[in-house]
């Protein structure tokens, strides 16, 4: 396992999902990449909405990329590239998509992340968000890298 730090924030309800994305959108720049993970139904497509809202608002409709594999919203600031892996079979089928763009000129939300291996970028901010004990709550464990650390500060009081 990593010898990242990372610690667990409690999002009791969506608004506390969006709420999240959006501080964490409000800091983002450019070259960022933030890896999504969990289960089916956790909560990974409505963090990236909410994400793409807040630094868009009200510009796009933000549908799931399940089948288009990536979605990409532009606007001021670098295009947010959003990218769902479930149907890709090998982490080589992401240079298709144009993943080296998305790390090198964009801010990258990456859902099952597992999927791109050893091409997943050191430097990315790791969130994992899980089922809390409420049908509406979640659990969001946020493991950064060093990039990410200072950008964090402050964020579990809310």
């Amino acid at each position: 396992m990593s010898d990242r730090p990372a610690f667990p924030l409690s999002l009791p309800d969506l608004r506390a999902t969006e709420a999240l994305a959006a501080r964490l959108a409000a800091v983002a720049r450019q070259g960022d990449v933030i890896a999504l993970a969990g289960p089916l139904g956790s909560g990974k497509t409505t963090f990236a909405r909410a994400f793409i809202r807040a630094r868009f608002p009200g510009r796009y409709d933000v549908p799931s990329p399940t089948f288009t594999l990536v979605e990409l919203y532009d606007g001021d600031g670098p295009t947010i590239w959003h990218f769902d892996l479930f149907r890709i079979a090998a982490p080589g089928e992401a240079w298709e998509l144009g993943i080296e763009d998305a790390f090198a000129e964009g801010i990258s939300l990456i859902e099952w992340p597992e999927r791109l291996g050893t091409l997943m970028p050191a430097g990315h901010l790791a969130i994992t968000l899980d089922f809390g004990r409420s049908a509406r709550s979640r659990v969001a464990m946020l493991s950064p890298s060093a990039s990410w650390l200072a950008r964090l500060e402050g964020l579990s009081g809310g």
